[in-house]
């Protein structure tokens, strides 16, 4: 096996760490034998279905990740309490709806984190991503309210923006038709004065 072929193979220690812990989860205990069959078996599958390489050809951005975070926080606190005030209203039962939202960007992990994070916010649930389309099919606990299909479907695509702000270069983020960064548009204004 050759250098980069061990490293390949060392890389994805994080991926048989993730399986050992669920290994175990599903177990029900901590046990050695539960621990070292868990590695086994994570060690195993890894080298018969060793696990693809998600490129990322993006640009992180620091403050686009903080954004995404604390709104992120955001939304699910909101969302929190509005389904608990939801399910406390005996008489009346929610009208959920399925919809589609077509996202902007071409990109899988784009694509990926979007539909993953939508789905922590509750009384929403991805049902469905269709990769080759970028579209995601998503239930929605509650759409009564005037303007609620629109809000979610709002809602998603602005998930995507806020992705797309931590994680894409400015040529992807104006491929897909999204506004720049703002704290870019700020300092570009303040270049061109």
């Amino acid at each position: 096996m050759s250098a980069s072929g061990k490293w390949e193979r060392l890389s994805q220690w994080p991926m048989a760490v993730w399986m050992t812990i669920v290994w175990v989860l599903l177990w029900g205990g901590v046990t050695p034998a539960n621990v070292l069959s868990g590695l086994v078996v994570s060690a195993l599958l890894l080298v018969i279905f060793p696990m693809p390489k998600v490129g990322f050809a993006g640009r992180w951005s620091v403050i686009g990740t903080v954004a995404l975070l604390v709104r992120l926080l955001a939304d699910i606190v909101r969302a929190s309490i509005a389904v608990a005030v939801r399910v406390l209203r005996v008489r009346q039962n929610p009208r959920g709806a399925v919809i589609r939202v077509q996202l902007r960007s071409e990109s899988d992990l784009v694509l990926t984190l979007t539909a993953e994070l939508t789905s922590l916010v509750p009384g929403t649930l991805v049902v469905e991503a269709h990769r080759l389309t970028g579209m995601l099919y998503l239930h929605v606990l509650d759409v009564s309210q005037p303007g609620a299909l629109e809000r979610a479907r709002a809602s998603v695509l602005s998930q995507e923006r806020r992705v797309m702000h931590a994680l894409a270069t400015d040529a992807d983020i104006a491929i897909a038709g999204i506004a720049p960064r703002p704290w870019k548009r700020s300092a570009t204004k303040e270049a061109n004065r």
